[in-house]
């Protein structure tokens, strides 16, 4: 798989001239690749380095001169823009299938995340009841073993066994007690409920391997048509305007300046806006009320008790998501219920989640190092949701955890 690098804003906007300039020349070279001019020689002088692919002035003057010529080549940059328009159309839709079981195959690991962990909390709790029933008993048949201390017969006096095998025998001991025996028959029954919990919790552990691993599989198939996706929309993004502005050129029949085509380039690479940054190296990834809380939750759409697996920040649509931390974007595309999607990895076992990101908004791509309150999308209301908010999560070492308490304790307290 093939990380596609995006480029970095620094807040003096130096980083990112060599950048920008360094994209424009990959696109340009390909628009070359693309639109080889029919019936027309290049005369003109060499254009600089970074803008060596754009038509030249003899090009543009050629071309809108001869009917032929210019038709021909509209007709060409006309079914470029529909083959790039028709690519990204086909790689989205297969990174929204893929998407979609990613999403599902997640969201089943995190609910049997919550099983797992209450299976055996339970476990614990009545094996712990167990011992302490267990070591009522064991008191007991001490003291029922000394001389003159009970009713039991010389044998198992004398040969006891193992406490387990009493435990079974105390049942039929005529001799006991009613209070012996109702203590022995408490600890032999929790016993056998802590041990039925156990090959439970055991159980769910080998499930929760099992969707795991599924999981695994599903984000790394939706990975690779994210990034197939991502590919292309760069090269829509890249290569539309400037075929665009080509074919408005030969349908005008006018000649178009460089400088034109370098400030629609310009505003398409601009930097966006920075978030604020707090002492510990993190940023607020969107500003706005928290309208929903992590943790189970009654669905509003699906009408049923389900984990939400973050916390809900309600900004306006279109307003600027920013990298809570540095990192590296692992993800970047459709993600089922939480429509587009964005995960970044911070190192450390740590990485963050932003849903519902608007159509068009993802403005990184996978493989990209991201800086912390560098702006990374825009909020919307794709997938499973009811208005414009971003969907904000933290996972420590795959597993979910509540933002609100682990931005507080970072500096950088949401909501």
């Amino acid at each position: 798989m093939t990380a596609i690098r995006g480029h970095m804003h620094d807040k003096t906007g130096q980083g990112m001239t060599a950048s920008w300039r360094g994209r424009a020349l990959r696109g340009l070279a390909v628009v070359t690749a693309l639109a080889v001019l029919p019936v027309v020689a290049i005369t003109a002088p060499a254009a600089p380095a970074y803008a060596a692919s754009y038509p030249s002035w003899q090009d543009v003057q050629n071309a809108v001169a001869n009917v032929n010529a210019a038709q021909n080549l509209a007709n060409q940059v006309a079914a470029q823009i529909a083959a790039l328009t028709a690519e990204v159309a086909r790689t989205q839709q297969v990174a929204q299938e893929k998407g979609d079981l990613y999403g599902k195959a997640q969201d089943a690991y995190d609910e049997q995340v919550l099983k797992t962990d209450k299976l055996q909390g339970q476990a614990d709790a009545a094996k712990a009841e167990a011992d302490k029933a267990k070591g009522v008993a064991d008191r007991l048949i001490a003291e029922l073993a000394k001389p003159g201390g009970g009713n039991l017969t010389t044998s198992l006096i004398a040969k006891p066994g193992k406490a387990s095998d009493l435990l079974k025998k105390w049942g039929t001991m005529s001799k006991l007690s009613e209070s012996s025996k109702s203590i022995f028959d408490r600890a032999s029954q929790l016993q056998g409920t802590a041990q039925a919990l156990t090959d439970q919790a055991g159980e769910a552990k080998k499930e929760l391997d099992t969707r795991k691993q599924a999981a695994e599989a599903a984000f790394t198939a939706a990975q690779d048509a994210a990034v197939a996706a991502g590919a292309a929309l760069d090269a829509q993004n890249q290569h539309k305007a400037q075929l665009e502005a080509q074919l408005v050129v030969l349908k005008e029949k006018r000649a178009a300046t460089q400088a034109d085509y370098q400030k629609g380039l310009a505003a398409q690479y601009g930097p966006g806006a920075a978030g604020e940054v707090g002492p510990n190296g993190y940023a607020r990834p969107a500003a706005g009320p928290i309208t929903s809380s992590y943790g189970l939750r009654y669905h509003p759409i699906y009408h049923v008790w389900k984990l939400h697996s973050g916390t809900d920040i309600g900004a306006g649509c279109g307003a600027p998501i920013y990298a809570t931390h540095a990192g590296t974007v692992t993800y970047s595309g459709w993600f089922s219920d939480l429509g587009n999607y964005i995960t970044i990895d911070h190192g450390n076992g740590t990485s963050s989640g932003y849903g519902h990101i608007v159509n068009g908004g993802l403005l990184v791509r996978v493989g990209q190092q991201v800086a912390p309150g560098q702006q990374i999308a825009r909020v919307g209301s794709t997938g499973g949701s009811t208005g414009c908010h971003l969907h904000f999560m933290i996972r420590i070492n795959g597993n979910l955890t509540d933002p609100v308490p682990f931005m507080r304790s970072q500096g950088s307290p949401i909501g």
